[in-house]
């Protein structure tokens, strides 16, 4: 006898896409966090940093992804896309979001939240993204894209 499994539908409430650009700096290695920033140049202490030279901080980000996600029910599968691969994961939303930064976005796995996160209780960091991709992202000339679907 076989059991059917049940699947609930997921509805996505919001999604936006953010493009950056590849750093021959990007290492990729942190353990907590995953960050893109509007900024062009990466120093050695930015190892939780994937791309730079992104189109928006969370500031800019669309008052849908805002709304939805400033929910401590929200859900939002990340997926990063960049040359010859991609790379998904979940976190969640927080009713505390302020999404105050003009440059920077940071994903993070902990609960902490200030005005640069964009999603908390990530299920990976940096270090989890794939080396290939982590290679890809680190020339300048790689267009990466930080996709996001909220759901609620």
């Amino acid at each position: 006898m076989s059991a059917a499994i049940k699947v609930s539908p997921q509805t996505v409430c919001a999604a936006e896409e953010i493009s950056f650009l590849g750093h021959a700096m990007v290492r990729a290695t942190h353990a907590r966090t995953i960050e893109i920033t509007t900024e062009e140049h990466l120093t050695p202490r930015g190892d939780c940093i994937i791309g730079v030279g992104a189109a928006k901080g969370v500031a800019q980000l669309s008052k849908s992804i805002k709304k939805t996600l400033r929910s401590d029910d929200a859900r939002v599968r990340f997926t990063i896309v960049a040359p010859g691969g991609e790379f998904s994961f979940y976190a969640r939303g927080s009713k505390d979001l302020s999404f105050e930064s003009t440059t920077d976005m940071v994903i993070r796995t902990s609960g902490f939240v200030c005005g640069r996160t964009l999603a908390i209780k990530a299920e990976s960091s940096a270090r989890e993204i794939p080396r290939d991709l982590v290679r890809t992202l680190k020339s300048p000339e790689a267009a990466g894209l930080l996709r996001m679907e909220v759901f609620a």
